[in-house]
């Protein structure tokens, strides 16, 4: 079990930082909002970070 604590955390890592050298300080308010949101079960504050991301993964398509 505790491997793949380890396993995950390093993923979340490593995507909280391709998002901040891809999208910039903008992609990582969103990334932060979607995990508080979704770690304190708020929906408001997790959606508005979810929409973050989807329009800044939009535009850069």
């Amino acid at each position: 079990m505790p491997l793949i604590a380890i396993v995950v955390a390093a993923l979340a890592i490593g995507f909280e930082q391709l998002v901040q050298w891809k999208y910039g300080p903008m992609g990582i308010i969103a990334f932060v909002a979607l995990t508080v949101g979704i770690k304190a079960r708020n929906t408001m504050i997790g959606g508005i970070g979810a929409v973050i991301l989807v329009m800044l993964f939009a535009q850069s398509g």
